[in-house]
């Protein structure tokens, strides 16, 4: 993402110049990560917590809650996105979430801790995706995925604060100023959001074609062209399923749930599978950090290696990548062992889905990325929705503690098949 040194244009004299705005959707996308991984950390002294009375069970339901919500917030920024551009999205969404963790850290009972959890889902299901799609738009197309890399960096930087502030804060402190610390820095960064340039490739939608091609001058990219004359019919479905572009779709969505199940399984149950496996809960955190940094490393080195040989290649090494660590993990490795697997199984676990935006993005035209990343998000979410559920029952039912491990390798598995498939997008030219 490049300024030019020709003058802007009256439309894009008060934007943010390029390196800000990656800032700014670095700080945004740190915000989620934080709001994901809190509550596994929070997990463990959840479940001692008599004024809720929760046991595994009911932890895994609740981290589904997310997952449901994300479900609903994707398929919603998805079908609305064409009509109200990416940027008033983002900026309501990162609302949303905020207002869940405050009522998750406020709950007074299970019940209400669940709603909270699910709002938070509402609004990290409309972010997550919007941010991508929206800072593909403004990227050029040589660095798209590096950019992408760059601020999901943010994401895993803001996982990996949760557990380290989770081993700093429990269980001393309780668990609910957790919930409430994740919502300081919205608050600091909600002033610069409406100060971001609005997506060129919704302005040429609207009509507004002279402010759009301002926001491409100032930033160095190709003018957005439009495949489709109504990519929103059906919700912005009709397009993704058209002949062409279907068989993409449809192994995205696969790709998606393959992933948000790896992500939302192994964020929310990481801490207590390693507890299950003998570690005590501060180690058990320490090892997610290891995880998180390894997140942050992956997506920025992938997403460099991504732009020169493709993210299609790189998604598929970090599913693989995934699925060996979880192998190697269910052996009861030395601790220095362990280490080095949770730094690479970061860009495997969660590397994988970050990374697989980002070869969304990429893959689909200008006029179809919008809506077709957060309908792959919204589908994967079923995915978010099984993984935490899955990592619950498998360490309630009494199998060896291998089990825990291997019943996330074999979706990590099917997500590396299932993008190793995914075709060229052939869209018919309106």
């Amino acid at each position: 993402m490049t300024t030019t040194s020709a003058r802007p244009k009256r439309a894009s004299r008060r934007v943010l110049d390029g390196r800000l705005l990656l800032v700014i959707a670095w700080v945004v996308s740190s915000l989620e990560g934080f709001d994901l991984a809190v509550y596994g950390v929070s997990v463990p002294a959840l479940l001692q917590d008599p004024s809720l009375g929760v046991d595994p069970i009911a932890a895994g339901a609740i981290g589904s809650m997310v997952g449901l919500g994300m479900l609903v917030g994707a398929a919603l920024a998805g079908a609305v996105v064409h009509r109200t551009g990416p940027l008033r999205l983002i900026i309501a969404s990162v609302g949303v979430f905020s207002v869940g963790m405050l009522l998750s850290a406020a709950a007074p009972s299970a019940e209400v801790f669940g709603v909270g959890r699910l709002v938070v889902g509402l609004g990290l299901g409309v972010a997550l995706p919007t941010v991508n799609a929206y800072v593909a738009d403004l990227s050029a197309p040589a660095r798209r995925s590096r950019n992408i890399g760059i601020i999901m960096s943010g994401y895993a930087a803001g996982a990996l604060l949760a557990p380290l502030t989770g081993a700093a804060l429990l269980p001393e402190t309780s668990y609910r100023w957790l919930y409430v610390l994740g919502v300081i820095p919205a608050v600091l960064v909600a002033p610069f959001l409406r100060r971001l340039p609005e997506s060129p490739a919704h302005l040429l939608r609207r009509g507004r074609t002279d402010e759009a091609r301002a926001i491409t001058e100032r930033y160095g990219l190709p003018e957005p062209r439009n495949h489709t004359s109504r990519p929103g019919r059906w919700l912005g479905l009709a397009a993704l399923l058209a002949p062409g572009v279907r068989g993409a779709t449809l192994l995205f969505w696969v790709m998606s749930f393959c992933g948000l199940l790896l992500v939302f399984g192994i964020s929310a149950w990481l801490p207590s599978m390693m507890q299950a496996a003998g570690y005590t809960l501060g180690s058990a955190l320490l090892q997610t950090a290891a995880m998180w940094v390894g997140v942050g490393v992956g997506v920025i080195v992938g997403g460099h290696v991504a732009d020169r040989i493709g993210p299609k290649r790189v998604v598929v090494l970090a599913f693989l990548v995934g699925t060996l660590s979880l192998v190697l993990m269910s052996l009861n490795p030395t601790v220095w062992i362990l280490y080095v697997l949770m730094f690479v199984s970061g860009f495997g676990f969660i590397g994988s889905q970050i990374l697989g935006n980002a070869f969304i993005v990429t893959r689909y035209p200008d006029d179809l990325r919008a809506s077709g990343l957060p309908w792959a998000l919204s589908v994967g979410r079923l995915g978010a929705i099984v993984g935490p559920t899955l990592g619950a029952l498998v360490l309630s039912s009494g199998l060896s503690t291998q089990w825990n491990f291997y019943a996330f390798a074999i979706p990590a598995l099917v997500g590396a098949a299932a993008t190793a498939l995914v075709p060229q997008v052939r869209v018919r030219q309106k």
